[in-house]
């Protein structure tokens, strides 16, 4: 989902700087307000940042010749909503492109719209529905978590394809060849981020009450 420095014409740039915007301030909101509001919190925040910002630097050779990462959005947005998500996933990308050369500042926008928004909410909407169906907590995180990275991927493979339409088969060739070049190697990097995602909140649920003052219980199946 790292779009690199450049790549996107300046148009693109623009548009997705403009469509992300929105839901990065809205995300500013809700989470200034969980910070005055549980500001026991805070550590859980920025445990949700670091695991998002340690998994998607990881860069996987992918047999097709590019890269692919995981994103680790599914597990802040499972406890604090996408809106948060948003923000922290914008912050991530922001280092990243500083600190890392992944991913860039006039291409922070599209990033940040399939990384930080498209899949935090895709795993929010997936984990929540698992939850009304009476699932596991643990099958709903990772389902959300999974389904949250290759929704990212196949959102970058839209952008990707609105810039550079193929010169025959034109957009939807383009997407076609887009998305085949992340499925081989996204496909089991999502089904691993999923079962970590759990893992880490099985770690997290030693903590009850920080779980229970989200709105959660034990991930254990056991116990959900």
């Amino acid at each position: 989902m790292h779009i690199m420095e450049g790549f996107l014409p300046a148009e693109h740039c623009a548009f997705w700087y403009a469509v992300s915007a929105p839901f990065v301030v809205h995300g500013a909101v809700k989470l200034r307000k969980v910070m005055r509001e549980q500001p026991q919190m805070k550590l859980i925040l920025a445990a949700s940042g670091a695991f998002t910002f340690v998994l998607s630097a990881l860069k996987m050779p992918s047999v097709t010749g590019s890269c692919s990462h995981p994103t680790g959005t599914g597990l802040g947005a499972v406890l604090f909503g996408p809106p948060v998500m948003a923000v922290l996933g914008c912050i991530v990308l922001v280092f990243q492109a500083l600190l890392l050369a992944h991913g860039g500042i006039t291409t922070l926008g599209a990033n940040t719209f399939s990384m930080a928004i498209v899949g935090p909410w895709v795993a929010y909407g997936l984990y929540k529905l698992c939850r009304s169906m009476g699932l596991s907590i643990a099958f709903g995180v990772f389902l959300g978590a999974a389904l949250g990275d290759l929704a990212t991927y196949i959102v970058t493979s839209i952008e990707l394809a609105a810039a550079y339409p193929d010169a025959t088969s034109g957009y939807v060739g383009a997407f076609s060849k887009f998305v085949g070049v992340f499925a081989l190697t996204q496909v089991p990097l999502a089904i691993a981020e999923g079962f970590l995602t759990v893992v880490v909140m099985n770690a997290l649920s030693a903590k009850t009450h920080v779980l229970e003052e989200l709105g959660l219980a034990q991930v254990s199946p056991g116990h959900a």
